[in-house]
């Protein structure tokens, strides 16, 4: 029961708001009051997964090329992301880190805030994980500087997690302006797949359109609720994330020298593996390093 109730977590707050805020169409303390009870009751089962555990993870294709580290992973915790809502139980964030780069780090002492494009994940290609059909597709919102200083860090909490979880519930698009310009795919199966903080202009699909493993989608940009240029990708069971649990998921990739079906965590980087069907039947695993890889 509490399961199927964390489902619609995000719908109980909405409700709560317009009961709490409404108060001077209705003119009643009563269900005022019940609406804030209502509030506190949708956020608290933002933390209660709204599936059963125990769900086999959805082997997928990375939806990025080259080398990269794995940022809130589902294989070091979960929730990865603290929390149920939007579907994200299973997400990760994809941050490109070049080789010799050296080591990435979450926050900086300085400059307080960059352009976007000073970052090298911005305008990486983001390719589909898997076939699939486009059930939304939405690339307008801009592309913010950093917020990974300390003091762009205490910003990110105040306006993402306050104003941008606000506006989303105002406009009744839970998530919109939280996960920015992002793609959708059903996967089939119940399964959807959800690339988010895209670069604006850069979603090169509609809705509706048809995609095939590899094909790309857009950039990856820096808009929504982020601190800086990353991928955001998750699966969930529905499509629209305001009622959907997060579904498990993993993909071929090498670390430390070794080729895992998984998910990479840790903070440590990994190349993606792609298998490919020789014609004699046999598969190969490839991986794909390049800037223009297939």
């Amino acid at each position: 029961m509490i399961r199927r109730l964390a489902r619609y977590s995000t719908p109980l707050v909405l409700l709560g708001m317009a009961l709490t805020f409404g108060e001077y169409l209705h003119g009643s303390d009563a269900l005022a009051l019940a609406g804030m009870v209502v509030i506190v009751a949708g956020l608290a089962l933002f933390f209660v997964p709204g599936a059963e555990p125990g769900r086999a993870p959805v082997v997928v294709r990375s939806p990025v090329r080259g080398r990269w580290v794995p940022v809130n992973s589902p294989a070091d915790r979960v929730p990865s992301h603290g929390t149920h809502e939007l579907g994200q139980t299973y997400a990760i964030d994809l941050v490109h880190v070049p080789e010799g780069a050296g080591e990435w780090r979450p926050l900086r002492r300085r400059p307080l805030a960059a352009r976007p494009e000073t970052f090298p994940s911005f305008g990486r290609e983001v390719v589909a994980p898997a076939d699939g059909v486009v059930v939304h597709a939405g690339g307008r919102q801009r592309d913010h500087w950093s917020r990974n200083s300390w003091p762009g860090f205490a910003y990110l909490l105040v306006e993402g997690m306050i104003f941008r979880a606000l506006l989303s519930f105002l406009t009744l698009s839970p998530g919109r302006f939280v996960v920015g310009n992002a793609v959708v795919l059903d996967i089939g199966d119940g399964v959807y797949a959800v690339l988010a903080h895209l670069r604006r202009g850069s979603v090169r699909v509609r809705k509706g359109d048809r995609v095939r493993a590899g094909d790309v989608l857009g950039e990856v940009g820096n808009s929504g609720n982020s601190s800086e240029p990353h991928l955001h990708f998750h699966l969930m069971d529905r499509p629209r994330p305001g009622t959907a649990a997060g579904v498990p998921f993993a993909f071929r990739y090498e670390s430390d020298g070794e080729v895992r079906t998984g998910v990479p965590g840790g903070r440590r980087p990994f190349v993606p593996v792609v298998d490919e069907t020789a014609v004699d039947g046999t598969v190969v695993d490839k991986t794909v390093t390049g800037e223009t890889a297939a």
